[in-house]
């Protein structure tokens, strides 16, 4: 072929090339213009699309409108929708992925739904169930948000998530839950269960969860005694744990170690945190204790926590003394790496409202003694930190302190401890109460986790070494607590003791040796005499104190003898004025008694009452109110012939006060009238005993 011909051919095929390349971008920019026209004509008018984005939020709706084929994303919350208001048509988008149903009028878990769905808003409805069969219908399902509904323990279906084997977020904050749902699937990785009712987590509620990540526990009625020792321990992947607003005395045993990394423990009742409890969180990053009852931490707690970022504290009762020398030089070891809030101290009273950190002079008083072999005596100590005299954690205290400060403390974990403690193991009868050659030990439970120590000496001694052993199945592995005792003290309180507990509590006098510093500042020695022991019990923190009520007694007894006096007082007082106003009563009663029988007599027909002042004669009242209680006017007899004005009228009294004949006289003269007698004085004077006009 020619060359022009080639050449001509390629220049044709070059042009049906660019006209089909024409055509197809016409063909496609026609299509999308059209398919654009179509969304624009189905999206509903009472909302508003944005792409895959369907907008009816807070447009008042009671039922769902029809929705574009292409919708991914429903917004439909803060309407009035309720169960009724779901149409059947939903559960044929299956492009939908992801649907906000919270804050509407829902009654029962919303059926048909889309079963392509991956993450479902159900918040602040009023569901009360959870069926499987409605549940089974989204086997995508990822996250489901169940907060504030009305959900309990016993309306959620058993294995209600069996067939949701992708659920990996489940929130049921906020419902009224008693315990762990049962049946929840392998895949979940957060599970919030806050502000519900649960009580108590059996050993088998987290079987099976070991993708778990992330628990919350916020809120509910936990305490030690109802939670299985094994719980959290098969939550091996767990990174953060919350169990803040609950009823803890000391965090719960076994806790995930591996990979925890954030533990909120905050606004509790801890009184406690066992030596061990932390041990292997060699990850975690932040440790909340805020808002507990917490005055020291023991030796070695914080051993493993090298990554611990954020320590927060506040709220707590701290006592630095001594016992928190460690804490105080493991903070400044870890310098600026660590940020610490609210390690605030609230005794010894000259560091109050002072920061650990900033306790360097004081802690510098602190001494650090080495450890000592087992069997080096009776005296051997174990690693710790004793107060020197005037130290911050040397309190001055008398034998009459209500409340013995608690002193410093260090832990000693050996397996022959160097003191020489009674064996658990042997048939010791120890009581409340030892005595020894030189010394007399009496100990008494106040509460739950206290203990007070009291004791004599025959001589005075420069201080004590005061032990105590909590005795459990094998009291040699134990952990023995030590502390000096300045030689004035004569008690001591011992605090955050386990309840439920018996100690052994031992106690020895040590000699001041002739050189050093003083009694306190390590210069002591071991006596020759042997340990005074004396064994208690702690009590059940569920039954009242009774030593705390027993301590109240003396109290409440010295305050009897000022209330009986006043009490006395008050009845003797009361008596008297009840006695007063009767006899005024009865006494003002008798005069108008008399008045009136006086008034009666005198208005008789016979006499008028102003005779008394035209015969000229005074009455004499001083007799009436002297002689009997009472007294009448008796008129004599008309048909005896007239006498002198005087004899018209006899007062009698009727009761005469010496209890003998009515009237005594030199003259008795006789009346056959009354048949009484008349006796006038010498001179005419009437005897006293009845007086006349």
């Amino acid at each position: 072929m020619a060359p022009e011909g080639v050449a001509e051919l390629r220049d044709w095929l070059f042009l049906l090339m660019l006209c089909l390349t024409l055509l197809a971008e016409v063909l496609e920019f026609a299509a999308a213009t059209g398919y654009e026209e179509e969304e624009d004509l189905v999206c509903p008018s009472v909302c508003r699309c944005d792409e895959d984005f369907i907008y009816c939020n807070d447009r008042g709706l009671s039922s769902i409108p029809p929705l574009p084929p292409s919708a991914t994303v429903l917004y439909l919350q803060n309407n009035h929708i309720d169960n009724a208001g779901l149409p059947t048509s939903l559960e044929r988008h299956l492009t939908v992925r992801v649907v906000y149903l919270y804050d509407n009028e829902l009654d029962d878990f919303p059926m048909h739904l889309p079963p392509s769905l991956r993450e479902l808003h159900l918040q602040d409805n009023n569901i009360r169930t959870l069926p499987r069969a409605t549940l089974a219908r989204m086997p995508l399902l990822e996250k489901l948000h169940l907060d504030d509904n009305s959900v309990s323990t016993v309306s959620i279906e058993d294995k209600a998530f069996i067939d949701n084997p992708r659920l990996r977020l489940l929130f049921l904050s906020r419902n009224h839950l008693s315990s762990i749902p049962s049946g929840l699937p392998a895949s979940l990785e957060e599970l919030r269960l806050d502000d519900n009712r649960i009580s108590t987590i059996p050993t088998h509620a987290f079987r099976g969860l070991s993708s778990l990540r992330r628990l919350v526990l916020d809120g509910n009625l936990l305490a030690n005694q109802r939670i299985a020792d094994d719980t959290f321990s098969r939550l091996s992947n767990l990174t953060e744990l919350s169990l803040v607003r609950n009823s803890l005395l000391t965090p719960p045993l076994n806790l995930p170690s591996a990979h925890l990394q954030r533990l909120s423990l905050q606004d509790n009742a801890l009184i406690h945190m066992p030596r061990g409890s932390l041990d292997g969180m060699r990850r975690l990053q932040r440790l909340d204790l805020s808002g507990n009852n917490l005055t020291t931490l023991p030796r070695g707690l914080f051993k493993d926590l090298d990554s611990l970022g954020q320590l927060l504290a506040r709220g707590n009762p701290w006592h630095c003394g001594c016992n928190l020398r460690w804490l105080h030089d493991w903070l400044h070891a870890r310098g600026n790496s660590i940020t610490v809030r609210g390690l605030i101290c609230q005794a010894p009273e000259k560091v109050r409202d002072m920061t650990l950190k900033d306790l360097t002079s004081q802690m510098e008083e602190c001494e650090v003694t080495g450890v000592v072999p087992a069997g080096a005596g009776a005296g051997a100590t174990g690693s710790g930190t004793r107060d020197r005299v005037g130290g911050v954690g040397g309190v001055a205290a008398s034998s009459t302190t209500l409340s013995p400060p608690q002193g410093s403390l260090f832990t000693l974990r050996s397996k022959r401890p160097g003191l020489g403690l009674p064996d658990s193991g042997l048939d010791y009868t120890l009581g409340s109460s030892g005595v020894g050659k030189s010394l007399a030990l009496n100990v008494k439970p106040l509460a739950h986790d206290s203990i007070r120590v009291t004791w004599s000496v025959a001589q005075p001694t420069s201080s004590f070494r005061l032990s105590w052993l909590r005795l459990g199945t094998s009291a040699a592995m134990g952990s023995i607590t030590e502390t000096l005792v300045r030689g004035d003290r004569r008690e001591y309180l011992l605090t955050s003791l386990q309840p439920r507990s018996s100690y052994i509590i031992c106690m020895v006098p040590l000699a001041a040796s002739s050189g050093g510093k003083g009694a306190m500042a390590g210069g002591d020695t071991d006596s020759d005499e042997a340990p005074v022991c004396a064994k208690a019990e702690t009590s059940d923190p569920s039954q009242p104190d009774v030593g705390q009520e027993d301590n109240q007694d003396p109290e409440h007894m010295a305050t009897l003898p000022l209330a009986g006096i006043i009490g006395g007082a008050t009845v003797i007082v009361s008596l008297a004025l009840i006695f007063a106003i009767f006899c005024w009563y009865g006494h003002r009663a008798g005069r108008l008694s008399s008045r009136d029988q006086y008034s009666r007599g005198s208005s008789r027909k016979s006499k008028h009452y102003d005779d008394y002042i035209e015969s000229g004669t005074k009455k004499d009242t001083t007799i009436l109110e002297i002689r009997g209680p009472g007294f009448q006017m008796t008129p004599m007899v008309t048909h005896q012939p007239p006498k002198p004005l005087r004899e018209d009228y006899i007062i009698h009294t009727i009761f005469p006060s010496n209890g003998t004949g009515l009237y005594k006289g030199a003259h008795q003269v006789s009346n056959a009238g009354y048949g009484t007698n008349r006796g006038y004085r010498e001179r005419g004077i009437p005897d006293i005993d009845y007086c006349y006009t």
